[in-house]
């Protein structure tokens, strides 16, 4: 599958681009751009502002419909991808584990052994799906573009409406038991705590 970092959000709370926020010496977006490439053959990321990228030297994919936040990221990587599923990593995640990734991979490989298929596989930390961490497949696409277009942008609730494979939480515990892969940095305010007790 195609790794996609999702990196068009409109960054309203925080007063830069979230992905260049630095921790443990480097930027959110280069570390997970590190890990993506890593666990992918092809890895691109989905801006709607290309310009600030363009360094990283990597694919970059612009929103195809107008931009709904990551449902427009996730509906123009699918539209771009060679492969039927891509695996999304947001942009401010800055602590994302490889044994997370492999683990909800596994989960996906093992939906399509044993049923008719399956649309998505997102994991559950803290009793919530956790979107922006998971594989989307082509499946969704006509219902993504329809939401979109209707501005239903509730990601949980599209989560509800298609087949979504739900890894249950204490499963992810057994590769990631402080759940620090879903942690994610949305405000000034989160990024001082995080940097406190780092």
């Amino acid at each position: 599958m195609t790794g996609v970092i999702l990196a068009g959000g409109e960054n309203r709370r925080f007063p830069t681009l979230k992905g260049f926020i630095k921790t443990c010496g480097s930027t959110i977006i280069e570390k997970n751009l590190s890990l993506m490439k890593g666990m992918f053959d092809t890895v691109f990321i989905s801006a709607n502002m290309p310009e600030k990228y363009f360094f990283l030297g990597v694919p970059l994919v612009g929103d195809a419909l107008p931009s709904q936040g990551p449902m427009s990221g996730i509906y123009s990587s699918l539209i771009n991808a060679k492969e039927d599923c891509i695996f999304v990593v947001a942009c401010d995640m800055p602590f994302v584990s490889g044994d997370v990734i492999s683990l909800i991979c596994r989960k996906h490989e093992e939906a399509y052994s044993t049923s008719n298929g399956v649309d998505a596989v997102i994991a559950i930390r803290n009793g919530e799906p956790q979107p922006l961490l998971g594989i989307y497949c082509k499946s969704v696409l006509p219902r993504l573009e329809d939401l979109i277009l209707k501005g239903r942008t509730s990601m949980k609730r599209f989560l509800s409406e298609i087949k979504t494979n739900f890894i249950e939480e204490s499963v992810i515990m057994t590769v990631d038991p402080a759940g620090t892969s879903f942690v994610n940095i949305n405000t000034l305010e989160d990024y001082e705590k995080l940097m406190a007790i780092r």
